[in-house]
């Protein structure tokens, strides 16, 4: 199911809008009254593999994680490295 939503809705509803998602509904956001990306669910993991085509895999950290975990614990959960 596809649903259209705007800038101000995403920024104020987002976990219930990440919820959807993960649930398989996915939208379109407008921004200014106009188509500025789509949000949808990621099936199956990353396309990437190895991430080595991403331009995030491996980055520099750009600020403090509030959960605990490094960058490279990070690139692990998203990438699947060592799994």
């Amino acid at each position: 199911m596809s649903s259209t939503i705007n800038v101000k809705t995403l920024r104020s509803e987002m976990r219930r809008i990440v919820e959807r998602v993960r649930r398989g509904e996915d939208f379109t956001v407008l921004y200014r009254s106009r188509p500025a990306f789509r949000i949808v669910p990621v099936t199956g993991g990353f396309a990437h593999g190895s991430g080595e085509d991403d331009a995030l895999y491996k980055a520099e950290a750009v600020g403090t994680s509030t959960d605990g975990l490094t960058a490279a614990d990070h690139d692990r959960l998203i990438y699947g490295l060592g799994e």
